[in-house]
């Protein structure tokens, strides 16, 4: 329904001025309605916005980036710096006139429903009303504003960190030093993060890519003098490259071919057979890759050969980039590498399980994530709301078709939640999906066949993502979840052109720029 200027009578407010966030935007405008955006921070960007200065893109940068808006020519590094990054996102906003919808320095406290929200009607698609709660951060003014639809874009690496939990007299408080989280160094500039760990023995706690990055930058401040330690509970299969014995990694992973052989949601007896037979391919190639990061990581010489395989990292998106020379700086000695399950402190520094000395400490950096199903549900008033969410309980990862919306939450999204192996492009389609949805180009099945799939796609993240499971990543099979969306707006899901590209080339970005 739209006014007599063109534009829809419905509100949709978006929470987050991410990339997720943007692309909302951005979809919702391109089908006429008038969004609004609050953005806590003062710019735009996400975790791209605050950032260890070190920090480079993650994924291959043709992964990387917007379907109608490629990166500019000037560009030519494969993984660009974060400010590169922060530079492109900037661009796109511009471009496509976004900042005019986003209100900066705006925090959203909750979000309430009033309306026909009741679940036993079958409908999402309700006649109801969010109440959005925001702060105005400057003035700790607050205001209501009463939408129709709301899409929670606040991702799940920022604001509530996870910190260890520590039995009586073994927390940060028994330490004579100081502890903080890696969510407080990323907010540093370069002069302060470096002052920071300067002349101190630091402690980096985690081996996932903000662990890796901060020990970098605290071993080149610090040197041989004074070896940063880094505690690590699971070591993992971060990658020094995606060419592995000079093969392309996307080929062995983002093509057709390479999901044939993992078993799917709601596959069918044929697929399910293939799998199967496939299973030893599925086995090769990850000890494929797993051959080539021990050998040009020297892993078994530092005892960090994973348990897990490949494929689990991969299926967890766990997938984190080495940066380059951080070996050498192990046997260099400006880094030590310390295996423990669990640990506590002393006044002197770090003692871990299974030792009696303490490992001698001035600073500890926590890089051990962030709680994002709790930053996730704590955003709704209803406690209702909140355990839908989170889930029945520990054994399911949070509940959303089509790794967007909860069957049982009326009018409402979570766009940049669920993972997959390059977030922004996953992004930008979940997002044309919803905006496809409220523009009324197709409908939702019944909530029993939502959750039904729901429940598919729980099975599978159990079985490839193991313990990580409640990360809710589709790495593994991202092109079978754009498949679905595909199909459900009525595009053709096989994209390539050419039998061949369309089993065996990777997919991107630029192969969703519209329907074909």
């Amino acid at each position: 329904m739209a006014n007599c200027d063109g534009r829809r009578k419905e509100v949709i407010a978006i929470i987050g001025g991410g990339i997720s966030g943007l692309l909302a935007c951005k979809y919702a405008i391109s089908k006429g309605f008038d969004p609004i955006v609050f953005e806590s921070e003062s710019s735009i960007g996400g975790v791209w916005s605050k950032t260890i200065e070190s920090t480079k893109l993650q994924t291959p940068k043709p992964l990387y980036q917007f379907s109608d808006f490629p990166w500019p020519d000037s560009v030519t590094e494969v993984f660009p710096d974060q400010h590169t990054v922060l530079e492109y996102i900037e661009s796109y906003a511009r471009h496509f006139d976004l900042v005019r919808h986003i209100q900066f320095n705006n925090k959203v406290l909750s979000l309430s429903y009033e309306g026909d929200g009741d679940s036993s009607t079958g409908e999402w698609m309700s006649k109801g009303k969010w109440n959005v709660t925001v702060q105005h951060t400057p003035t700790l003014s607050i205001k209501v504003y009463q939408v129709d639809y709301v899409v929670v874009c606040v991702g799940k690496f920022s604001q509530v960190p996870n910190i260890p939990e520590f039995p009586e007299n073994k927390g940060p408080e028994a330490f004579e030093g100081k502890v903080i989280h890696s969510m407080d160094y990323s907010k540093m500039d370069s002069t302060t993060a470096t002052d920071f760990v300067k002349g101190k023995h630091v402690a980096v706690v985690g081996f996932q890519k903000s662990g890796l990055d901060i020990a970098m930058e605290s071993s080149t401040v610090n040197g041989i003098e004074r070896p940063c330690t880094v505690i690590i509970r699971t070591p993992h299969w971060n990658v020094p490259d995606y060419f592995p014995w000079g093969f392309p990694m996307a080929k062995l992973y983002l093509n057709r071919f390479s999901e044939l052989t993992v078993h799917k949601p709601g596959e069918g007896l044929l697929l399910y057979l293939i799998a199967t037979i496939l299973s030893p391919l599925r086995w090769g190639f990850s000890k494929f890759v797993e051959s080539y990061i021990k050998h040009k990581l020297r892993l078994s010489k530092h005892r960090m050969v994973p348990d897990h395989s490949f494929l689990n990292e991969l299926s967890a998106c766990l997938i984190s980039t080495v940066p380059q020379g951080f070996y050498d700086r192990v046997e260099e000695g400006r880094l030590k590498l310390k295996k423990a399950k669990s640990f506590g402190f002393t006044k002197q520094g770090i003692v871990l399980e299974g030792q009696a000395e303490p490992i001698k400490s001035d600073l500890v950096i926590l890089a051990t994530g962030f709680k994002g199903i709790d930053k996730l549900k704590h955003i709704f008033e209803s406690p209702k709301y909140q355990q839908l969410i989170a889930g029945s309980d520990d054994s399911a990862a949070v509940p959303l078709y089509r790794e967007c919306i909860h069957p049982q939450i009326p009018q409402l999204a979570i766009i940049g939640f669920s993972e997959s192996i390059a977030n922004l492009y996953t992004s930008e389609i979940r997002c044309r999906w919803l905006t496809e949805l409220l523009d009324g180009k197709f409908k939702l099945p019944s909530i029993k066949m939502m959750e039904k799939d729901i429940a598919e796609w729980d099975k599978y993240k159990k079985r490839y993502s193991k313990k990580y499971y409640r990360k809710s990543c589709i790495g593994a099979l991202h092109i079978w979840h754009n498949d679905q969306l595909c199909k459900d707006m009525g595009w053709n899901p096989k994209r390539k052109k050419g039998l061949w590209a369309e089993w065996f080339e990777p997919y991107g970005p630029m192969d969703y720029t519209g329907p074909i």
